[in-house]
């Protein structure tokens, strides 16, 4: 595992339920801007009609966007840091969009959008490469504000201190499959630790498809990977796809590399009251995560609903773990302290319960091998899944008390 620590942090909009309705089946039309291949953006496309207005930038690069105009003024405005663009600079509209264009400025590309009709922006968020689509895909989704006879379209309460709704459970209040997101670590560019034989990312991409299976097999969960192939995807994209899916638990998979080649076993990272502190430094920052993770207009109570929400999601995060080294310790050896805590990009959302599961020291011979045996390593996935049924189960039950 390296530098897992460092990175942006992107998040979506809660209202996504599904990785499933972020697919450009949407799309009617393809668009605009068409870049050379290292300009960052290399096409512009909208999609969609007067009610719901889907605008898809394709990148060759992963980006944190930041919302400078929210269309209360019929004007869109999103900037792109560290972007440009070869291509066309401005085209024509669709649905809710009259037309945009695009304007360069120092440091970042600014994607401006004139508002056909009285329209918010919905949701926002970035799908890494995937499923056979080579380039990131950078996605905002327009919605009216009326019904085109001057109507005004309801619009979501959000309350100024409602904060059960924010740390609970979502595990106990879904009706159908939960949602587990598996992150394999590393990928493409990014090899990770390195064994005698083997590199860090094909170990956990195997591992993730291994648990994948096993999860599926009982039909109670819908799973989503980070990567499904040898890809890079971005720490900030891994956390954000967590938070689109509406996932009810996150586990990322790696292998870690010691100071010797004898040191050996597996360990179970969860957030450090450091990385919680970095939540809230990053949330403010990028002020357009705001309204998702700070209801109401009053700040304060915002904060002390986000206070409330990290301890509910540490707590349930802490709890996993434990379940988790209970589950594989017949199946691995452990470190000595095997429940660790650090300040982890992949573990900074704050509503989502998360580990990092270091399966054991790929540059240990013993751990290489069993990492490496498709045999062990299923075996050692099926008691990850055993954990992940343990605790749901157990979710369950304190909910009923």
């Amino acid at each position: 595992m390296r530098a897992l620590a460092t990175g942006g942090f992107l998040a979506g909009w809660r209202g996504v339920t599904a990785l499933a309705c972020l697919s450009l089946t949407v799309l009617g039309v393809g668009g605009a801007a068409r870049g050379s291949s290292n300009s960052g953006l290399l096409k512009v496309r909208l999609g969609g009609d007067q009610t719901e207005t889907r605008i898809v930038l394709d990148l060759d690069r992963s980006v944190t966007g930041k919302l400078v105009a929210d269309g209360s003024d019929g004007k869109v405005v999103v900037a792109l840091p560290r972007i440009d663009t070869a291509g066309d600079l401005s085209g024509g509209g669709q649905g809710l969009v009259r037309r945009w264009n695009l304007e360069r400025g120092p440091g970042a590309l600014k994607l401006n959008i004139d508002l056909a009709r009285g329209a918010e922006v919905k949701r926002r968020f970035l799908l890494p490469p995937g499923d056979g689509v080579q380039t990131y895909r950078y996605v905002i989704d327009l919605k009216a504000l009326d019904d085109g006879s001057g109507k005004k379209v309801a619009a979501p309460v959000r309350p100024r201190a409602a904060p059960a709704p924010v740390f609970s459970s979502r595990a106990t209040e879904r009706r159908g499959p939960r949602v587990v997101v598996i992150d394999a670590g590393h990928g493409g560019r990014d090899p990770g630790a390195q064994g005698l034989s083997a590199h860090e990312k094909d170990i956990t991409l195997a591992a993730a498809l291994a648990l994948k299976a096993r999860l599926e097999r009982t039909g109670r969960y819908r799973v989503v990977l980070t990567r499904s192939s040898d890809a890079y995807v971005g720490l900030e994209s891994r956390v954000q796809i967590a938070r689109s899916a509406d996932a009810d638990l996150f586990i990322s998979l790696h292998a870690d590399s010691g100071p010797t080649t004898t040191m050996r076993g597996a360990s179970v990272y969860t957030l450090s009251e450091r990385g919680e502190s970095r939540v809230t430094k990053v949330l403010r920052k990028d002020d357009w995560l705001m309204p998702a993770s700070f209801p109401g207009a009053d700040r304060t109570v915002g904060e002390i609903i986000l206070d409330l929400t990290q301890r509910s999601t540490r707590n349930r995060s802490a709890e996993f773990a434990q379940v988790l080294l209970e589950n594989i310790a017949e199946e691995t050896t452990l470190l000595r302290r095997s429940h660790r805590d650090a300040n982890l990009m992949v573990l900074l959302a704050p509503d989502v319960p998360a580990v990092l599961l270091e399966m054991g020291f790929i540059n240990n011979p013993d751990d290489e091998r069993q990492l490496t045996d498709s045999g062990r390593r299923k075996r050692l996935m099926n008691a990850v899944g055993d954990a992940v049924d343990a605790w749901f189960a157990r979710q369950a039950k304190t909910a009923s008390r």
